[in-house]
């Protein structure tokens, strides 16, 4: 995979499937998911309208006869020719700048785009997964967030787009499963990162890892008391597809069960860029949680899974790999 911590094999035993395709594979997590399919042994089609992801992330794959890119927006209907027994669903601006700069794509995206690729795993018979996220909670009142928690999302609010979507998309699969006979799955992803997040994400910990490599303040929203759940990438695409592997229809939980506070998260992260820059405290957003913590009983009971990446070695592996897309900026601008 991207950049993979040493000694860790990221290929699992070799799931049922020959031959999958990952909307929005050209996005952060995506990418990471088309990596570990190939790892593992199984054909992948990406397709991608390019609006948030980038070709770089796949472009180590292009050579790959097994790999296929397709460029499409899904919230137009496609179709794959051959073989496809595995749909996985991650199309969407993920990222609370993205999604405020694209409401009604994000909306598109969650409610059109979700049935077109529904749509294709009706057709084909294939193991549907839908890449949901913590934001289906909204800014929770229970703690940790077990998969049974309804939420506390504000239907309005500024990031409503992306919640609602998602929550939406979650009731649309429900309903092929219930409908359609459709083998679906509900995956929700916390906080998870790594390497391929882009510099300008505006989530905390590309931010806190650019700002400190360019020696510039590390902006905390609010008090900086918030907390986050930090998963590694490798932990997270490995969950996705465990749960592919199986039969349960979730939705089920995939995150780091242990709390960090947005503060402690950047002070580690200054470390970690050997960094003397200052922090600094802004305005917190408007409905950002004040909690974030997944409850993983279920994805262990079921699949035997929990994150097995140390979040400092994680964070290390992530610095190293933004240090060297910055060290290859400057280098092609002289």
């Amino acid at each position: 995979m991207g950049s993979p911590l040493p000694g860790r094999d990221t290929a699992l035993r070799r799931p049922p499937f020959k031959r999958a395709v990952v909307t929005g594979g050209c996005g952060f997590v995506g990418s990471h998911l088309c990596d570990l399919l190939l790892d593992s042994g199984i054909e992948v089609v990406s397709v991608d309208n390019l609006l948030t992801g980038t070709v770089e992330n796949i472009e180590h794959r292009r050579s790959d006869d097994r790999f296929e890119l397709m460029i499409h927006d899904v919230t137009e209907p496609f179709d794959i020719l051959g073989l496809v027994d595995l749909v996985l669903h991650l199309a969407s601006p993920a990222s609370p700048p993205d999604y405020l700069r694209l409401p009604i794509q994000t909306l598109e995206v969650g409610s059109g785009g979700t049935f077109n690729a529904l749509e294709l795993a009706r057709r084909k018979t294939a193991r549907f997964v839908l890449a949901s996220t913590s934001e289906v909670y909204g800014d929770p009142l229970q703690h940790p967030q077990r998969e049974s928690y309804w939420g506390n999302v504000n239907p309005v609010g500024p990031r409503s787009v992306y919640d609602e979507a998602k929550r939406f998309a979650e009731a649309a699969t429900r309903a092929y499963r219930t409908e359609y006979g459709v083998d679906t799955a509900i995956v929700r992803i916390f906080n998870t990162f790594g390497p391929r997040m882009r510099a300008e994400d505006g989530r905390a910990v590309p931010t806190f890892i650019r700002q400190a490599l360019a020696g510039e303040p590390l902006t905390v929203t609010g008090n900086g008391e918030q907390t986050r759940s930090l998963c590694y990438v490798d932990d997270t695409v490995r969950g996705i597809l465990a749960i592919a592997a199986g039969g349960h229809a979730g939705p089920v939980n995939l995150g780091n069960p242990v709390e960090t506070s947005v503060l402690e998260l950047a002070h580690l992260i200054r470390e970690l860029c050997e960094s003397d820059a200052p922090i600094t405290f802004v305005d917190r957003p408007v409905d950002d949680p004040g909690r974030r913590r997944p409850d993983i009983a279920l994805a262990w009971e079921q699949f035997g899974w929990k994150p097995e990446t140390d979040p400092r070695k994680g964070l290390s592996a992530t610095v190293e790999w933004f240090a060297t897309q910055l060290t290859n900026i400057e280098g092609r601008g002289r």
